[in-house]
């Protein structure tokens, strides 16, 4: 008889795997069966990560939004890089203090992107609560072009206090951030820190690179795609690069405290 290569995982890895599987399972099956009972349940509204001005946003989101996912795709691809990076890491480690690396690198990684927002959308809010205070929906106009994106609006203008309030409630319930990408690169990050020269084979890119070149690299592509914000790119990149940072404040507080390796 032959045991699974999950059987083997570290216990960490293999639960957060496991977790992460369920909770994307409840998210496509749960809707369906509860529908037959008159229930509704959107596990995305109430687990994912929502902007900290938002009334659906609750503090606990920003460790619930890392086992949440937008689609196979994207639970396939978070949850290999696990498997193939986080067991070496937690032998190498041990469960505890990868536990706790995963964890910090996570919600890291979700702060970063609460920045994030709140500097993208801060003159937006701010032409908000001008519009309230003016009774108008004037001051809205100049960044109509941003909303529009997001929604199909006619006499901004003739907005009254009560629809400019609650089309910015409308507006600050829209973002919600998914995914174990962030405490992932945090996972990548502590792999090119610790094993620098181990060779890496890349499907798109079929030639042996250095996993710290690696992880430099992709760092920088998402600083660039991060600041770049093309248009219909939805990825939170700069909560990818806050994963990171975050890994390497711990890192550094690690290797000045205990040893490392």
């Amino acid at each position: 008889m032959r045991s699974s290569r999950f059987s083997h995982l570290p216990p960490v890895v293999k639960n957060l795997i496991a977790i992460n599987v369920i909770l994307w399972l409840a998210t496509i099956l749960l809707p369906g069966i509860l529908k037959k009972w008159g229930l509704s349940l959107d596990l995305t509204d109430i687990l994912g990560m929502h902007y900290w001005s938002s009334e659906k946003f609750k503090l606990p989101q920003l460790i619930t939004y890392m086992f949440m996912h937008g689609g196979f795709s994207h639970l396939f691809f978070n949850m290999f890089a696990l498997y193939m990076f986080g067991g070496v890491i937690e032998n190498f480690w041990g469960s505890r203090r990868f536990l706790i690396y995963y964890f910090v690198t996570g919600i890291g990684a979700g702060l970063v992107q609460q920045v994030f927002w709140t500097v993208e959308y801060h003159k937006i809010i701010t032409a908000f609560n001008e519009a309230i205070a003016a009774n108008s929906g004037v001051p809205l106009l100049p960044v109509e072009h941003v909303l529009t994106k997001y929604f199909r609006i006619s006499g901004l203008s003739n907005f009254t206090t009560p629809q400019i309030i609650e089309f910015k409630n409308l507006f600050l319930n829209l973002p919600v951030t998914v995914g174990a990408s962030g405490a992932v690169f945090g996972v990548l990050l502590a792999f090119g820190w610790l094993f620098p020269d181990v060779k890496l084979m890349l499907l798109f890119f079929p030639i042996p690179i250095r996993a710290r070149v690696f992880v430099i690299l992709y760092g920088i592509a998402e600083l660039f795609l991060g600041v770049a914000n093309f248009s219909g790119d939805s990825v939170a990149h700069f909560a990818h690069l806050g994963g990171m940072l975050f890994g390497i404040i711990l890192i550094l507080y690690w290797k000045k405290k205990t040893k490392l390796y």
